[in-house]
């Protein structure tokens, strides 16, 4: 299953992948149409020092729900800058599987960033367990703050 939806998702990557954010050097990606190879060259990304390029990868292996990608990804959710954590929580969520959904309620609750913590939440209740988390205004600002249930 996990296959056959990464299969479906491959146009779409490549799609991605021929953007001019993801392009770069001599590694064309955009040729590339074996499964495997795509997936491995976001696996690889993840690993880049370029944060666009780790938020592209990680938010394709999230959209292709590729399990191969669920412990690096829990990796960038735990050490990653702010902006990498929350998209790792973000495709953590929509690949649905049981360690990383578990990062990510870990994450929601424990996270240094508030933002993080927030946006962690917000996935993680749109797209895991609907209600796992209240959403209130706090009374001096107007942004969301997620309490655990």
């Amino acid at each position: 299953m996990v296959k056959t939806s990464c299969l479906a998702v491959v146009a779409t990557l490549l799609l991605v992948i021929a953007s001019p954010a993801f392009a770069g050097g001599d590694d064309d990606l955009s040729l590339m149409t074996n499964r495997d190879d795509v997936v491995a060259k976001f696996l690889a990304k993840l690993q880049s020092c370029d944060v666009s390029e780790k938020q592209i990868a990680a938010f394709a292996l999230g959209e292709a729900r590729c399990t191969e990608a669920v412990v690096p990804l829990m990796k960038m959710l735990h050490d990653g800058p702010e902006k990498c954590r929350i998209v790792a929580a973000l495709a953590l969520c929509r690949m649905g599987e049981a360690r990383g959904t578990f990062a990510v309620k870990q994450a929601a609750r424990f996270d240094e960033s508030e933002r993080v913590r927030t946006l962690a939440a917000w996935y993680y209740d749109q797209y895991v367990q609907p209600g796992a988390f209240a959403f209130t205004t706090t009374p001096q600002e107007t942004r969301q703050v997620a309490e655990g249930k």
